[in-house]
C-alpha cells in the first residue's frame, strides 16, 4: 500500500486536471480548485522542508569541518539573519512592505549579489562559446557565422559597416532575420518536443507506468 496509494492519488489528480479542460463543470471544476489549493499548501511546506534540509546539510558540513565549510557557515548565518529580520524587525506579515529592514537587505545585498553572479556567468558563456564556435565542420561553421552576424548586428558598428549596402542587407536587419526566422523555428521545434515529452511523461505517471518519483525504482 505504500506505493499503491501514491499511485492512486497521482492517477486521480492527473486525470481530473486533464478532464476539467474538456469538461469545465462540476464536479471537475470544483475538484480542480481543491487540488490547486492543496498544491499551494504542499509547495509552502516543501519550501520549509527545503530550507531545513539546507540548514541540516550546511550544519553537518560545518560540524565535520569538511572542505569549504566556511561557506556553509556563511549560508547558515545569512539564512538565520534574513529569517530573524523578516519575523522580528519588519512587522511580521508586512515584511515585504517598502522601507522595511527585510526589503532593504533584499534590495541592497541580495540583488547586487545576484547581479554579480550573472555577470560572472558571462565569462563562462564566453569561454564555452569559444570552444563551441570553432569551425571544425559544416554545422560549427554555420553556428559561428550566425553568432558573428547576430553579435555584430546588435551593436551600432554593424550598421555603420554596412550602411553603403541596401536596407535589407544592413547588419541589424540580418541579425533580426536570423533571430526571427531560423532561430525561432528551432525554438518552436524544441518547444514542441518538450511538450510531447511532458505529455508522454504525464500519461505514464497517470497510468502508473512511471514510478521513479516514488523512489527506489
Amino acid at each position: 500500500m505504500k506505493r499503491e496509494i501514491p499511485l492512486l492519488i497521482a492517477g486521480i489528480v492527473g486525470s481530473v486536471l486533464v478532464i476539467q479542460y474538456f469538461i469545465p463543470h462540476t464536479p471537475f471544476s470544483t475538484l480542480n480548485d481543491v487540488f490547486s489549493d492543496w498544491f499551494s499548501i504542499i509547495q509552502a511546506t516543501a519550501i520549509w522542508l527545503g530550507a531545513l534540509n539546507l540548514i541540516k546539510v550546511a550544519g553537518d558540513k560545518v560540524y565535520k569541518r569538511q572542505k569549504d565549510w566556511q561557506y556553509a557557515a556563511v549560508v547558515i548565518v545569512c539564512f538565520l539573519l534574513m529569517v530573524a529580520v523578516g519575523f522580528f524587525f519588519s512587522g511580521g506579515r508586512r515584511f515585504l512592505d517598502a522601507n522595511t529592514p527585510f526589503t532593504w537587505l533584499y534590495d541592497n545585498v541580495y540583488n547586487p549579489l545576484v547581479a554579480m553572479m550573472f555577470a560572472l556567468l558571462a565569462f563562462f558563456v564566453g569561454s564555452a562559446s569559444y570552444r563551441a564556435f570553432r569551425a571544425r565542420n559544416k554545422e560549427a561553421t554555420i553556428l559561428l557565422l550566425a553568432a558573428f552576424f547576430v553579435m555584430l548586428g546588435r551593436v551600432p558598428l554593424g550598421d555603420v559597416l554596412t550602411s553603403w549596402l541596401p536596407q535589407w542587407m544592413h547588419m541589424s536587419n540580418i541579425a533580426s532575420w536570423i533571430m526571427n526566422v531560423p532561430n525561432l523555428a528551432g525554438q518552436r521545434a524544441i518547444m514542441i518536443g518538450i511538450a510531447l515529452g511532458i505529455v508522454s511523461t504525464s500519461l505514464r505517471m497517470i497510468l502508473g507506468i512511471e514510478r521513479s518519483y516514488l523512489g527506489g525504482e
